[in-house]
């Protein structure tokens, strides 16, 4: 069986490093991994995709629609545009952080008025938190993409160890222990 994960959000939340966490993660578990990033805008705020497909022979890194096992969104509407991805019985794992595209601070769209209750209607598997502030309290806001990784752990079955690898050989050194932290936190929620 191929697990298949997908990571959404904009630029510079840590999508992209997130990914390379899951995917080494799954190469330290001895699965076979593909992977497939999408980040066009991703330097201006634009929608940022990666897709991670792990499993005994893996033949392609797209993972097919309504086949995701988890869909981690590190901001909210980032995770209703690509719910298609997720399968029914999928668990969603969607951060609270909001971020105004430049169409929608403009004037030019409006930003929708997205809350728990709305996406719990959407996900019937859902994980709703703050993890922008849960970081922070942490010490540093940039790791809410760690603390997302540490929820999306339980819901795969990849050892723990191989988590804490992939965050030690994926990250730069002097942040390890606080991304350790980070993904130790998620663990609890």
């Amino acid at each position: 069986m191929t697990t298949s994960v997908v990571l959404v959000g904009v630029g510079g939340q840590g999508i992209l490093l997130a990914s390379e966490i899951v995917a080494q993660t799954a190469v330290f578990a001895g699965f076979d991994v593909k992977t497939n990033e999408v980040h066009g805008m991703a330097q201006r705020g634009g929608s940022v995709i990666a897709q991670i497909r792990f499993g005994q022979k893996v033949f392609s890194p797209l993972v097919p629609k309504r086949t995701a096992q988890v869909l981690v969104s590190l901001e909210r509407i980032e995770g209703l545009r690509n719910i298609d991805y997720l399968a029914d019985d999928g668990f969603a794992i969607v951060s609270s952080q909001k971020i105004i595209p430049v169409t929608a601070s403009t004037g030019g769209v409006v930003y929708p008025d997205i809350d728990e209750e709305l996406l719990a209607k959407y996900f019937p598997r859902l994980v709703y938190l703050d993890a922008v502030d849960a970081a922070a309290k942490l010490g540093n806001p940039k790791t809410a993409n760690t603390i997302l990784l540490g929820i999306t752990a339980k819901k795969l079955n990849l050892p723990i160890q191989a988590w804490e690898e992939a965050i030690k050989k994926s990250v730069k050194e002097k942040f390890i222990d606080l991304n350790i932290k980070a993904f130790q936190h998620g663990l609890q929620i």
